[in-house]
């Protein structure tokens, strides 16, 4: 499946809202749009950039919609492995 990366500016997650993104990361849980977190890289200046599955860019958007997150710029990614 497709990966993708977006990035938040000012994002700043509290200590639950990590622990149920890891929760959910470690489950493999996808949700209705069919996206799944792999990773999230954040800091505590807000910096957060999503790397997910999804079945195109349009499925992570409507996925930060539905939990009330602005998206900015999505981009279709590869690893090295």
């Amino acid at each position: 499946m497709p990966q993708f990366m977006d990035f938040h500016d000012d994002l700043k997650l509290p200590d639950e809202a990590i622990q149920q993104i890891t929760q959910e990361t470690r489950d493999g849980k996808f949700d209705q749009f069919g996206v799944r977190q792999v990773e999230l890289f954040h800091n505590a200046s807000g910096h957060v950039y999503c790397l997910l599955e999804a079945p195109d860019a349009e499925a992570v958007r409507s996925h930060h919609a539905a939990l009330g997150v602005p998206c900015g710029d999505v981009h279709e990614v590869s690893g090295l492995l």
